[in-house]
């Protein structure tokens, strides 16, 4: 087990994260399982990883993060034709992978514990479902950390851009216009309405200019409630019908479906694409996506190089 050589700081005072650094520390735990996947079965693949969730796209110009980040979830993409499809061969992958997380966060000061492990997640491949690693923090800093396992070598950017397909097809369960508004818990309520920020955020260099100039108001107050800290069920109970109203949703799948139509891929059926379509994203969508995507990153780097007085 490699303990992380990041000496960066991660946490910043009681509510703030540096989410460039978490974003290498997550790539830094896939190196180091693609230096045991090398050593133990001569697979010389890369894996790749880094943040899922776009508090990123919004942070400050220092990567660090404007509100209260406690959910750190990532995205692991992983080869398919590999010593790791036996199952007894990917527990012992999940294990290192766990054991070096855990290490790398601790050298910032959290404590993941109580790892499970193995949950399928909807709206994936059929073929080959993306599963879960989920720990809580002992420390109580954060809530919990949760790699999503992906069946597919690919950038980062790529498999930012293919999982946002599937959540856009669990934000649409709440605003699907062929059902009315649905009564729901507040925080799941809350959870949605912070996706279909983030997926709006993600997606916009694809989005319509048409519908960029409708959305762009609502994100903008969705925006605003979330930096300023979103309690309120009836302000949220509010949000959720004016996003709904707005059908937000369908801009976001008139964005990516017409390049994956291009090679006869329906982004309403993602889960029955071949399995060797896990993660793929057409020409047109990496040219407008991956430098959005990749350049926040650039971006808060060549920031954090700059000398401070």
């Amino acid at each position: 087990m490699i303990s992380s050589p990041l000496a960066k700081k991660l946490v910043i005072g009681p509510r703030n994260l540096n989410l460039c650094h978490l974003h290498d520390l997550f790539q830094t735990t896939a190196n180091t399982a693609s230096t045991w996947l090398k050593s133990e079965f001569a697979v010389d693949t890369p894996i790749t990883a880094g943040m899922w969730g776009g508090a990123y796209l919004v942070a400050d110009e220092m990567g660090v993060s404007r509100t209260n980040v406690v959910r750190l979830y990532s995205l692991v993409n992983l080869p398919q034709g590999t010593p790791l499809d036996e199952k007894e061969n990917f527990e012992k992958f999940v294990i290192l992978y766990r054991e070096t997380l855990q290490s790398n966060f601790k050298v910032h000061g959290l404590d993941f514990v109580d790892p499970r492990w193995g949950e399928a997640i909807p709206y994936t491949n059929e073929i080959r479902p993306t599963t879960t690693l989920q720990m809580w923090d002992a420390t109580g800093r954060v809530k919990f950390t949760r790699a999503f396992f992906v069946w597919n070598t690919a950038t980062w950017a790529e498999s930012v851009i293919y999982d946002t397909i599937r959540n856009i097809k669990i934000i649409k369960e709440l605003l699907n216009l062929d059902h009315r508004p649905l009564k729901k818990a507040t925080d799941e309520l809350k959870f949605m309405l912070q996706d279909a920020m983030i997926i709006y955020f993600t997606l916009e260099p694809a989005l319509t200019p048409d519908f960029r100039e409708h959305a762009q108001p609502l994100v903008d107050e969705l925006f605003q409630h979330f930096i300023k800290g979103l309690h309120d069920s009836e302000v949220i109970e509010d949000l959720y019908h004016k996003v709904y109203s707005h059908a937000l949703v369908y801009g976001y799948e008139e964005g990516l479906a017409p390049a994956y139509k291009k090679d006869g891929l329906d982004i309403h059926e993602i889960e029955k694409w071949p399995a060797e379509k896990i993660n793929w994203v057409p020409e047109e969508l990496k040219e407008k996506l991956v430098p959005h995507l990749e350049g926040k990153f650039a971006t808060y780097r060549e920031n954090l190089a700059q000398p401070r007085h």
